[in-house]
């Protein structure tokens, strides 16, 4: 008798804890986010250098990613300057509405997995960093995959977890100075 109460309660058990199991294996693997292939640099004097902006470098191979982590109430991201104007070192206009957007306008372009083919487009998102928090709207991809060409500015393809961040977003930060252009920030879906 024993031995099949044993038996029963094992296989429920089981039972209630397999779910745990599956999701947290699936939370791990959406969690992570590896390399999906490489682009090799080629070397041009083409390159805007505006806001610091990284240009390729000849046989320098760059991680490229179709993914981004996971979206949460506090996703952690590199946040990076971006000018969205014309002649600024985003390249042409932004992806969501083929404008270009003043340095004076919130707005910012998310990773490739983030910006989730449009999905965002001209959504805001909330950003908090140095203390504060602000809205900006998600107008363009900062694209993980492709980049050292025209289309790119011959800069290299964006890591997997940047919010390319417009002037006018550090700003309403309260970063100046050295702190501009390289910080670590979090954001969600507003």
């Amino acid at each position: 008798m024993y031995s099949i109460i044993f038996k029963l309660t094992l296989a429920a058990c089981l039972l209630l804890t397999q779910p745990y199991f599956i999701h947290a294996n699936t939370y791990r693997f959406l969690a992570e986010c590896q390399a999906s292939g490489y682009l090799t640099g080629t070397s041009t004097t083409n390159c805007n250098t505006e806001n610091d902006s990284e240009c390729c470098q000849a046989n320098h191979k760059y991680p490229q990613y179709r993914c981004s982590p996971q979206v949460t109430s506090n996703t952690k991201a590199k946040m990076t300057l971006n000018s969205f104007a014309e002649g600024g070192d985003g390249g042409g206009p932004s992806e969501c509405d083929e404008q270009y957007h003043a340095d004076t306008e919130r707005v910012v372009a998310l990773s490739t997995g983030w910006y989730n083919r449009g999905s965002r487009c001209l959504k805001n998102i909330r950003i908090k960093g140095n203390g504060r928090s602000v809205l900006a709207k998600v107008v363009d991809e900062c694209d993980s995959v492709h980049g050292c060409d025209a289309e790119h500015s011959y800069q290299p393809p964006c890591g997997n977890n940047v919010v390319d961040a417009s002037q006018a977003v550090w700003d309403a930060l309260g970063y100046s100075g050295d702190q501009v252009g390289d910080a670590q920030i979090t954001w969600s879906d507003a």
